[in-house]
C-alpha cells in the first residue's frame, strides 16, 4: 500500500499557522494542540468518537474517574454509602460544585443526566435495567435503589470508554437523548468558546475559574485532582499529517496528538520534543460485517475468512516493518494484557495462514460473486491502512470487492443503513476502538449480539453469557465467562479483529505535566 510521503522541509507549514513572535508572547498561557481530527459532535453522547470524548471531559465533569488500573475513584462526588445489602447507593455531590453558567450542580442535574446518557450506553443500559429508584431526595445525594447488589456502580458512571456520563444541568439533560443539545454548558475545568469555533479548522475552550478541583486522589487518566495552568487551549486542525508535524516542530504548535508512525524517526530525532505513548490499551482494530445481507449473513463464509487473515499485515501497514513493538498480534476479541484477555480459540490466527483453502471454503460455502462494499474513514490513517489490507485479502478470496473511502464521520452515518448494498448499504468497515472500549462485555459495544450495533449480529449464547459476567461473584468468574464469550465469538463472527497497535503523542519539551491516558488538558503546564 502506498505510504505518505513527509513534507520537504519546514517550509509545508501552513502560512495560516504563522504568527509574530510579539504576539506569541503576549499568549504565553495558550496551548496550542493539534487533533486528531476536527471535532464535529459536540453533545457528549451522541457519538462514539474519540475526539468528542477528549474534548468532553475538558467541559463536562463526571461523578467519578478511572485510574490507571481502570477502577473508578470519587470525582463530583465526595463519596457513597451502600446499604440494603448492596440494593441502595446513596451519592454525596462535593460542596461548591458550579455549572459554567454560575448555577450551583444539583443532584436532580445529575439525575436527569444519568437517565439521559443511559439511553445512549450499554453500560447505563444494564444498570438502569437494575435500577427500581434512581431519585435525589436533596440538593446534594444522588440515590439508587437496585433489585439486586450491583457493585460495578461506581465504574458504569466513570468508565473513560464511550459514550462519557457526562454532567449537565437538568434543562438540558431532560432533552431528546437522540438529539444534540442546543447549549453547551458543563461543570468542567474548562469551558468551550462556541462564538470562537471555526468548523473544521478551530475550537477554543478557556479555563473555568469557578472549577473547584478534588483536594485529593492520585493524578492518573480521569481521576484526581484536575488542576488547570492554561488560561486557553486551541485546537487547530491541520488535515495533512506531514503540515501537522512541520508545525509541532517549527514550534508553532505545543502538541500533537498524533505523532503519526511513518514520522516518528523525525520526530524523535528533535531535542525539543517528546515523543511518548500516553495509552498502553493502545487502538484494538476490527473489521465489523454486515449480518443482514449476502454474503455474511452466512456463517460458513464469515468463518472461512479466519484462515487467511493475517493480523500483522494491517499492523505493519499502519506502524510499518520496523518497528514491531508497537504492535501486538494475535489480537482476539478483548483487550490484550488486560484482565478479561486471554488466547481461548486464537489457535486458528496463529497457523500457517493459507489463502487458497480459504478460497475454497467461501466458494463452497455458497458465495454467488455478490458484490461487497468494506467502508474505511477517508481521513483516518489506520482506517485507510486496513482498509487496502482488506479488500486486497478479499481480492485474493476471489470477491468482487470495492473499497468506499469516506470522512469518518460520514462513514458513521452510512454506517447505520441495514438495506443492501445496491440501496446503499455496505458489507463491512474497518475502524479502530480505544482499548479501553474492549475491556469487558459491560462496555464493549461491537460486541453486543442483540442486533443494536451496526452489522446487526444476533447470537443468544453470547448474550445469555453478557448477563452472566454481570453477576459473576469474583474476577476469576467473570475471566472464565469472558473466555466462553471468546470462543463462541469465533464461531459467530461478529467481526473479525484485526490486531492491536500503541499511538504515540509528540509534544515540545516547553510543556510538561501530560498526564497518561488519552490527552487531558488539566495538570499540563509550561516548562520551569
Amino acid at each position: 500500500m502506498k505510504r505518505r510521503v513527509l513534507f520537504q522541509g519546514l517550509g509545508a507549514v501552513s502560512a495560516g499557522l504563522a504568527m509574530p513572535a510579539k504576539l506569541r508572547a503576549a499568549t504565553a498561557t495558550t496551548l496550542r494542540f493539534t487533533p486528531q481530527q476536527d471535532l464535529v459532535t459536540l453533545d457528549p453522547i451522541l457519538t462514539t468518537g474519540y475526539i468528542t470524548r477528549n474534548y468532553a471531559y475538558m467541559v463536562y465533569d463526571t461523578l467519578y474517574g478511572m485510574d490507571a488500573n481502570y477502577r473508578a475513584t470519587p470525582q463530583m462526588v465526595e463519596g457513597h454509602r451502600v446499604e440494603d445489602d448492596g440494593r441502595r447507593w446513596n451519592l454525596t455531590l462535593r460542596e461548591g460544585l458550579r455549572w459554567h453558567d454560575g448555577e450551583r450542580v444539583l443532584a436532580r442535574d445529575c439525575v436527569a443526566s444519568i437517565r439521559r446518557w443511559a439511553r445512549r450506553d450499554v453500560f447505563g443500559e444494564k444498570l438502569m435495567a437494575l435500577t427500581d429508584e434512581l431519585s435525589a431526595p436533596d440538593d446534594r445525594t444522588i440515590r439508587f435503589r437496585l433489585r439486586q447488589p450491583f457493585p460495578l456502580l461506581p465504574i458504569a458512571l466513570g468508565k473513560a470508554s464511550v459514550p462519557v456520563c457526562a454532567m449537565m444541568p437538568e434543562r438540558l439533560a431532560n432533552l431528546d437523548p437522540f438529539k444534540p443539545v442546543p447549549e453547551i454548558v458543563g461543570s468542567g475545568p474548562f469551558r468551550f468558546k462556541a462564538d470562537e469555533r471555526v468548523p473544521g479548522s478551530m475550537n477554543v475552550f478557556t479555563k473555568f475559574e469557578g472549577y473547584e478541583p478534588r483536594k485529593d486522589g492520585a493524578l492518573g487518566w480521569t481521576s484526581g485532582p484536575k488542576v488547570v495552568h492554561y488560561d486557553r487551549v486551541e485546537w487547530r486542525s491541520i488535515p495533512e499529517s506531514g503540515t501537522a508535524t512541520a508545525a509541532l516542530l517549527s514550534g508553532e504548535q505545543d502538541w500533537q496528538e498524533y505523532a503519526y508512525h511513518d514520522q516518528l524517526p523525525l520526530l524523535r530525532r528533535s531535542r525539543d520534543t517528546t515523543v511518548r505513548v500516553l495509552d498502553p490499551t493502545g487502538f484494538v482494530c476490527m473489521l465489523r460485517l454486515n449480518h443482514l445481507h449476502p454474503p455474511f449473513d452466512n456463517p460458513a463464509i464469515r468463518q472461512a475468512l479466519w484462515g487467511a487473515l493475517n493480523q500483522t499485515d494491517g499492523m505493519q501497514a499502519i506502524v510499518g516493518a520496523d518497528d514491531p513493538g508497537m504492535f501486538h498480534v494475535p489480537l482476539g476479541f478483548f483487550c490484550p494484557n488486560t484482565p478479561m484477555a486471554s488466547d481461548a480459540g486464537l489457535g486458528v490466527l496463529t497457523t500457517p495462514r493459507d489463502v487458497e483453502k480459504a478460497r475454497e471454503a467461501i466458494k463452497a460455502a455458497g458465495y454467488k460473486g455478490e458484490k461487497v462494499v468494506i467502508m474505511a474513514g477517508s481521513n483516518t490513517a489506520a482506517g485507510m491502512a486496513l482498509g487496502y489490507v482488506t479488500v486486497d485479502l478479499f481480492k485474493q478470496l476471489g470477491m468482487d470487492v470495492e473499497l468506499y473511502a469516506v470522512e469518518f464521520n460520514a462513514m458513521l452515518q452510512r454506517r447505520n443503513r441495514n438495506g443492501p448494498v445496491a440501496d446503499g448499504g455496505w458489507s463491512g468497515f474497518v475502524t479502530t476502538w480505544s482499548g479501553t472500549d474492549w475491556l469487558n462485555p459491560a462496555v464493549h459495544m461491537a460486541l453486543r449480539a442483540d442486533g443494536s450495533y451496526p452489522g446487526w449480529s444476533r447470537n443468544a449464547r453470547i448474550e445469555e453469557l453478557r448477563e452472566q459476567w454481570f453477576s459473576a461473584p469474583d474476577e476469576a468468574a467473570q475471566q472464565a465467562i469472558c473466555r466462553d464469550i471468546q470462543l463462541e465469538a469465533m464461531q459467530h463472527v461478529p467481526y473479525l479483529p484485526l490486531g492491536q497497535y500503541l499511538q504515540p503523542t509528540a509534544y515540545r519539551n516547553r510543556i510538561t505535566g501530560v498526564l497518561d491516558g488519552f490527552p487531558t488538558f488539566w495538570n499540563v503546564r509550561p516548562s520551569a
